[in-house]
């Protein structure tokens, strides 16, 4: 990974590539190529009773997200919990875990990827939901991203946790 120093500043509020998966979104706020690999900052908006993500397991990274805008549920393992503005959500590695907006307003989170990499499975998951035109992902293409990642996703979590959570796909 090519290593750039960190640059001091401040990055605007609406500042950041912005890409979206299905509803979720991901603003980049800090690339690991800025921090030596060592972590990734993106921010996540989702809109009201969205999914942010199905049942999914890293073997590499930990995720750490703190909530600023509105309610977000989330199952880590067997456990489900709810948090809100000024909560904090640890989502450690080799856990199933999926995340949604619990809330009947927008919630925006900002998570912490470490070690930094995974970032990068955004943008390419993101353009292959564009080259899909609103439908799904070529599923070679696809598996190849999550092989890239050491990312595996429970498809069929996806009706389960819309049907308990009151979600709208």
């Amino acid at each position: 990974m090519q290593t750039v120093e960190l640059a001091p500043g401040v990055l605007p509020a609406d500042a950041g590539k912005l890409v979206h998966l299905m509803r979720l979104g991901v603003r980049y706020l800090v690339r690991g190529a800025e921090t030596g690999g060592r972590l990734a900052v993106v921010e996540h908006p989702l809109p009201p009773r969205a999914l942010g993500a199905p049942l999914h397991t890293h073997e590499r990274e930990d995720e750490i997200t703190y909530v600023a805008e509105g309610t977000v549920g989330v199952q880590i393992g067997d456990a489900i919990y709810t948090a809100g503005p000024g909560d904090t959500i640890r989502k450690p590695r080799g856990i199933p875990h999926a995340f949604w907006n619990a809330g009947d307003t927008p919630a925006r989170m900002s998570e912490i990827i470490t070690p930094a990499g995974f970032e990068d499975y955004f943008e390419e998951m993101a353009a292959l939901f564009a080259e899909a035109q609103g439908g799904l992902p070529d599923p070679t293409r696809a598996g190849a991203v999550l092989a890239k990642y050491a990312l595996s996703l429970d498809f069929g979590s996806v009706p389960i946790l819309a049907q308990r959570h009151g979600l709208q796909l």
